[in-house]
This record gives C-alpha cells, structure tokens and sequence, in this order.
C-alpha cells in the first residue's frame, strides 16, 4: 500500500521561506516519478513541479520557476519543495504525488497516489 506523508506546512509572511517534505512508502521510489501540486480554496488543483527517478529532470508551473526547488533523496524515500520568496497567492494546500506509470507530467490524472496534503499560508 503506498502512502505519502507531506510535512512542513504553516504559517509564513511574504518574502518568507518554506521546505515542505513528502516520505514515501510502500513503493519502488527510485523508479518513480514525483510531483507537488497545490490547491488553493475555490480553484481546481494546480501543477506546481515534477521531478524525474534520479533528480535530472525537473520542471515548474511558470509561476514559481526561480522561487521553488523541487528535489530527492532517494536513500531517504523522500521528495522536497523549497519554496522561497513566497507570495500570498502560493497560499494553497499543497500535495505530493506519485506518477508510476506515465513518467514525468504536469497532468494530475496520471499520478496514481497523493498524500494527503499540507497548508501553506502566506500572509501579506
């Protein structure tokens, strides 16, 4: 059974830093591809970055290409966002997924597992 578990949420002034992390279980992590995406109250879930098995492909929602790192630490089982410069408009709650099958993508569908989310609170 697999399971992600986000951490590192919270509260944060603008400008402000965040890591949020996601530990996995219950599959071949270094086989698979991982992605963050967050969803903000009344907006439909967004892709935010992906990165790929060993951490030599990533990409990002334009919006947060230069502030966000997404990474990996596959001794660890355990994927990161760091996120800095944060605006109020990245307040969101924000989700780790696992994409299996389809390899690197900005589409949420095709990722077959997601933890269950951390909230992130920019305050202006």
């Amino acid at each position: 059974q697999v399971q992600l578990v986000e951490s590192g949420g919270g509260l944060v002034q603008a400008g402000g830093s965040l890591r949020l992390s996601c530990a996995a279980s219950g599959l071949t992590f270094s086989r698979t591809s991982m992605g963050w995406f967050r969803q903000a109250p009344g907006k439909e879930r967004e892709f935010v970055a992906g990165i790929s098995w060993f951490g030599a492909n990533t990409f990002y929602v334009d919006s947060v290409k230069g502030r966000f790192t997404i990474s990996r630490d596959n001794a660890k089982n355990t994927v990161y966002l760091q996120m800095n410069s944060l605006k109020p408009e990245d307040t969101a709650v924000y989700y780790c997924a696992a994409n299996r099958v389809y390899g690197l993508s900005r589409t949420a569908n095709q990722y077959d597992s997601w933890g269950q989310g951390t909230q992130v609170t920019v305050s202006s």
